[in-house]
């Protein structure tokens, strides 16, 4: 519409200087070479802008037979852009696929069109990944860090091949050079913490997590559960030659995480040494509040040095008041009972534990109070042998594995704060590695299946349970990993409950501690 107006305009200007000029009428006169001519002014008018539309016309032919080869070369550049992005696109596609020979082909038609375009550097990289030809990945990726634009998709490329590769210390040094370019990139943010927990620098680590959490890579109640699991950590390796640094970091960690249960019960125990015994009950009962745990109910019962059963026996009440009747709090009271030879009162605590489905702990519990009231009879050991069949107590579980201790990582993957305390399933599943900070998924590899540990009954225990297995026992079971078979691999998997131990010479029972 805008055109349509301006035209009108023009049209409008052109007719009110014609109206003008035939208004006032005169001559011009031009003398040139001897020749002389004459005309009205209206005619030199149009004369004069006739002569300018040829000159313009003339000037616009001469400017586009100049510029026709670059004009011709700019329109064979943009062709060999596009094809080139075509083949980009159709060589992501191949590898994603797992098209290995479409995806090589591609990535090469890429690379002599774009040349060393960052998509088809990252294309090159894929499609010798997907081939297996971790030698042309890697030159990919150092050609990347050789432009601004691309060094820290580069960086992080090298970073998984050498974590591939097994070369640790050059995967750390491309993740610190990455932080150094790029604080907020979040594969070397993890990659640094992790290296630092697996060095056990626990300081390092709270410094990676600082950064973390100020960048935003975390949010707070993350940032702050991992502090309290590294303040943990520092506590339990300074626990011997530092005590007091120990405790310090045990008390923080308890101010970050009050349910922790591994920081409460070392910062219970320490703070008990050194007398503190109010602030000690008070740390211990805030985390059984949250969840009864075998080694909170040792911290708790033996805060004083020197008490009597009894003593022990008072203050196993006080957390079995506080669980709201978990099974922990029976547990407690039960042994602190049958030390103390109130064998009715252990009976009592039991015996809701025994009408549902007793574990490992309470038929071996149940075996300690047969024997303790009656002596070596045919109910200990029936308990015995029952203990060999119970379900599993609850333990610390991370990835897979099953541990009677608590880590603050994970001994499968590195992941901080990975252990959890809960029952095992009847069947656990391995975990299965991926690389999840891997920016080149190489999808052609099968994944990998790692296979579980699962704890054995430790050497008094199988001297506990031996003299009850019956004497036709029937040999035990070796499980061994299932290898994956392609193309479906299948989880490998152990069973949860220990396997039965082949009968030894009889000897005595031995005792044992139920609170670890």
């Amino acid at each position: 519409m805008w055109r349509t107006l301006v035209f009108i305009g023009l049209l409008c200007v052109a007719a009110f200087g014609a109206v003008w000029l035939a208004d006032r009428p005169g001559t011009v006169l031009v003398t040139f070479g001897g020749y002389e001519m004459q005309t009205s002014v209206a005619v030199a008018a149009v004369a004069l802008v006739g002569l300018a539309l040829a000159l313009t016309l003339l000037w616009s032919v001469v400017t586009t037979i100049l510029g026709l080869p670059s004009r011709l070369t700019f329109a064979s550049r943009a062709r060999r852009r596009a094809r080139g992005y075509q083949a980009v696109s159709r060589g992501m596609v191949a590898v994603g696929a797992g098209d290995t020979i479409a995806a090589r082909r591609y990535a090469g038609e890429a690379e002599r069109l774009l040349g060393h375009e960052p998509l088809a550097l990252l294309l090159k990289a894929q499609a010798a990944q997907v081939s297996g030809n971790r030698a042309g990945a890697e030159a990919a990726f150092t050609q990347m860090i050789d432009r601004d634009e691309t060094r820290v998709l580069g960086l992080r490329g090298l970073f998984v091949e050498a974590r591939r590769r097994g070369d640790a210390a050059a995967a750390r040094e491309y993740a610190a050079e990455a932080i150094r370019l790029a604080p907020a990139a979040s594969w070397a943010s993890d990659a640094v913490l992790e290296a630092r927990c697996a060095d056990r620098d626990w300081r390092g680590a709270l410094d990676a997590i600082e950064r973390r959490a100020s960048l935003g890579l975390v949010d707070k109640a993350t940032a702050k559960r991992h502090r309290a699991v590294l303040l943990t950590a520092d506590a339990l390796d300074r626990v011997e030659h530092d005590p007091d640094g120990a405790l310090y970091s045990a008390q923080e960690a308890v101010k970050l995480a009050p349910t922790l249960i591994p920081a409460a019960a070392l910062a219970g125990r320490l703070l008990s040494h050194k007398g503190e015994l109010r602030r000690a009950a008070k740390v211990v009962e805030t985390a059984w509040r949250s969840q009864p745990h075998p080694d909170l109910a040792e911290v708790y019962l033996n805060l004083r040095p020197g008490d009597s059963a009894l003593d022990r026996l008072k203050r196993a009440d006080t957390l079995q008041k506080l669980s709201d009747g978990a099974p922990e709090g029976r547990l407690a009271v039960a042994r602190a009972a049958l030390e103390s030879r109130e064998f009715a009162r252990a009976r009592a605590a039991l015996e809701p534990l025994i009408a549902e489905r007793p574990t490992m702990r309470v038929c071996l519990l149940m075996s300690d109070l047969e024997q303790a009231e009656h002596g070596a009879t045919g109910k200990g050991r029936e308990w015995l042998a029952r203990a060999t069949r119970a379900p599993r107590d609850p333990a610390w579980i991370a990835d897979g594995v099953v541990s009677e201790q608590w880590a603050p990582i994970s001994p499968v993957t590195g992941r901080l704060d990975a252990f959890v305390w809960q029952a095992p399933p009847d069947v656990l599943v391995a975990p299965e590695l991926a690389m999840s900070d891997d920016v080149t998924a190489d999808l052609h590899e099968e994944q990998k299946v790692i296979p579980i540990i699962s704890l054995e009954p430790a050497p008094a225990l199988r001297e506990e349970l031996a003299p009850a297995l019956p004497k036709a026992a029937e040999p035990p079971v070796t499980v061994k990993a299932v290898q994956p078979v392609p193309p479906q691999p299948e989880p490998v998997v152990f069973p949860a409950s220990p396997p039965d131990v082949a009968p030894p010479e009889e000897t005595p029972p031995t005792r044992r501690s139920l609170f670890r």
